[in-house]
């Protein structure tokens, strides 16, 4: 069992930074790759950025790109958001996401949630 807890939402003016942290408990040693994703009301859940294990590999979408940096300290078990050039349509909740290696069959874990506003 992993469990997830995300901080640092809150609100930001446009063009501002913020960042997210997430830290994991539990079975933590099975996790492999993390990431975050948000949703906002009204649209469908979308990935922002993920990161392998050890942090060779990293995905960011289009939308975010140039400007998020996604990172993980797994001494601390803990996954970062770092979110620049922040505009009103990164409005969301962004959650945190694990994948656990299970033998055959990873499983997923998922935060609550922190909410982030980007005022404009």
């Amino acid at each position: 069992q992993v469990q997830l807890v995300e901080s640092g939402g809150g609100l930001v003016q446009a063009g501002g930074s913020l960042k997210l942290a997430c830290v994991a408990s539990g079975g933590v040693f099975s996790i492999t790759d993390m990431g975050w994703y948000r949703q906002a009301p009204g649209k469908e859940r979308e990935l922002v950025a993920s990161i392998t294990r050890l942090s060779t590999t990293t995905y960011y979408a289009d939308s975010v790109k140039g400007r998020f940096t996604i990172a993980r300290d797994n001494t601390k078990s803990t996954l970062y958001l770092q979110m620049a050039s922040l505009n009103p349509e990164a409005t969301a909740v962004y959650l945190c996401w694990a994948e656990c290696g299970r033998g055959h069959a990873d499983r997923d874990y998922w935060g609550q949630g922190t909410q982030v506003t980007v005022s404009s």
